[in-house]
């Protein structure tokens, strides 16, 4: 085990809610003591703190290739061939984007995100944005369940025996009073993620293709609402809510202060690198494996996609496949839960960390374990449709993932949250982008689920150019707002030992941010278009099921 030694912060009092988050950092692969000051000038040095402090990142983005996405990236390749490879790297610049602004929060701030939100925005959109977060993880934990039950099913094991079982076992490897010990459990599955790589190779993939895939957008069979309501699937899987939770309540209590950004921002880059090449290595197999068969186009579920490969690549692969599957649905289960609990922890103010035992955060343990038993509970019910879950599920993600990044960014630009931390104006521009697109997305699905004729070429053209205006409205405003409020900070300001100390005072003692009727009517509006696109989202999956696409 590396041993190495950190800084403290500069603030006498800060937001930190559970004593617990405050003390050394104990990784599975490294401990930083709380009072270390070494400045870290060889790289083997930097290796080790690298090491004591990687986690957070690499889980957060690993456990979103869970039993979901796994599925949903089997049908991409299954159903539509390479042709939406090109979305993956597309993806990639988001999760990095998004999940930094996440680590500087957890880092800068010591609270959770959904303490953060209910705090500086009010009860009714905590409420608003920790209550989405709520149905959208337990409907999650759902399919990850789904996925123990698939995967398992394969070899043979009753869906009465194996969902139990790893309900049980989910529970004593979180509720285990470590916060290293639970890491090391989750890294075993990190590594383990990394099966993908001999899987990809019984399906004799053929690289010039896959490179075309990547580079040419493309959508097999055109662009209707099932293949907009697919790309938002993938995008929902890749890149869900639940991870803001995630990973800047697990950063606080791993007790990752603001010195040690950097190496966190690594393990996040890292993280969703590893995510998007695994993702795109099972679109790869599923496409070359059920190329010119029966099977094309016919996705079920993920048991029979295993079954499917074992017919066509050999027992080897469907084995491989399976246990992918169950690998991405423990880590999933883990992770989604986990957000989920800490977010209850955030909300009503009881003790939260891996770091106590059963014992000492029994509320804590409680809902980690409700969660658990209910979700595994409702897959034990009969004939329920659960390939139609999961990808409904991914769908949701994708649609409400506009409405947490708008939070994220409000609170990146908190001044009084963040300080020296806010937001560039280069980093406000990306993240306008990325939600405009995301809303642009929805809205087409929205326009072809209710008038099934429309043009649909022409009517992305429509919204990509509104999302054009949009972004060049943003900037516009952006830097008016920068220049008028004197946000910008100073050069060596930022480059200053200060930055690397400041810590968010007491929540108690900073003033709410007061919005603009502009800015509250846009929240309003934001608001009920999500309440109609949930709702026209669950006609399109009602309608998929029915077998009307």
């Amino acid at each position: 085990m590396s041993t190495t030694r950190a800084g403290g912060s500069s603030n006498l009092e800060t937001a930190v809610l559970d004593s617990a988050h405050i003390g050394d950092i104990q990784g599975a692969l490294g401990t930083i003591k709380i009072d270390d000051q070494d400045t870290r000038r060889t790289w083997s040095r930097r290796l080790l703190t690298l090491l004591a402090i990687v986690g957070p990142g690499l889980i957060v983005m690993v456990g979103d290739n869970d039993a979901g996405g796994v599925a949903t990236y089997a049908q991409a390749g299954q159903n539509f061939g390479l042709s939406l490879l090109w979305v993956l790297p597309l993806l990639i610049p988001v999760l990095v984007v998004n999940q930094e602004m996440v680590v500087r929060l957890g880092a800068v701030t010591g609270v959770g995100h959904a303490r953060l939100i209910n705090e500086r925005f009010g009860k009714f959109w905590g409420a608003f944005s920790v209550g989405d977060l709520f149905l959208l993880n337990f409907l999650t934990i759902v399919t990850e369940f789904i996925g123990v039950s698939l995967a398992l099913g394969y070899f043979g094991v009753s869906n009465y025996v194996s969902v139990p079982i790893a309900a049980i076992l989910l529970i004593a490897m979180t509720a285990s009073g470590s916060f290293r010990r639970w890491e090391r459990f989750m890294l075993i599955f990190v590594v383990a993620n990394f099966l993908v790589i001999p899987l990809v190779i019984f399906s004799h993939p053929h690289v010039a293709s896959i490179v075309h895939g990547f580079i040419i957008p493309s959508v097999k069979g055109g662009i209707n609402s099932t293949s907009v309501l697919f790309i938002i699937a993938i995008v929902g899987t890749t890149v869900a809510p639940w991870q803001l939770f995630f990973q800047q309540s697990n950063i606080v209590d791993k007790r990752i202060i603001p010195r040690w950004i950097n190496y966190e921002r690594i393990d996040t880059v890292l993280g969703s690198l590893v995510t998007v090449v695994a993702a795109a290595l099972i679109i790869v197999t599923t496409a070359f494996a059920f190329l010119h068969t029966h099977l094309a186009g016919q996705f079920a579920n993920a048991g029979a996609t295993a079954k499917g490969l074992e017919y066509y690549l050999g027992n080897s692969a469907g084995t491989l496949f399976a246990i992918v599957l169950l690998n991405a649905s423990i880590i999933g289960a883990a992770a989604v839960t986990l957000s989920t609990s800490y977010a209850f922890g955030d909300v009503f103010g009881i003790k939260h960390s891996l770091h106590r035992g059963l014992k000492d955060a029994r509320q804590f343990y409680a809902i980690f374990s409700v969660l658990v038993m209910a979700a595994a509970a409702i897959v034990l019910i009969p004939h329920a449709p659960l390939g139609l879950i999961t990808t409904s599920v991914q769908a949701l993600a994708g649609v409400l993932l506009p409405s947490a990044t708008v939070f994220l960014l409000l609170l990146c630009n908190d001044k009084a949250v963040l300080g020296p931390w806010v937001n560039k104006l280069w980093l406000n521009l990306i993240a306008t982008v990325i939600v405009t697109i995301l809303i642009a997305m929805s809205l087409v699905l929205m326009a072809t689920t209710v008038f099934p004729n429309i043009n649909v070429n022409i009517l992305m053209y429509a919204m990509g150019a509104t999302s054009v205006g949009s972004v060049l409205g943003a900037l516009i405003i952006g830097v008016r707002s920068k220049l008028k409020s004197n946000i910008i900070i100073a050069e060596d300001d930022t480059k200053s030992e200060n930055k690397h100390t400041w810590r968010m005072p007491p929540l108690s003692l900073l003033e709410r941010p007061i919005w603009s009727r502009g800015k509250k009517a846009a929240m309003f509006t934001l608001r009920g278009y999500l309440v109609v696109a949930v709702v026209i989202l669950l006609i399109k999956a009602i309608q998929i099921g029915a077998g009307h696409h």
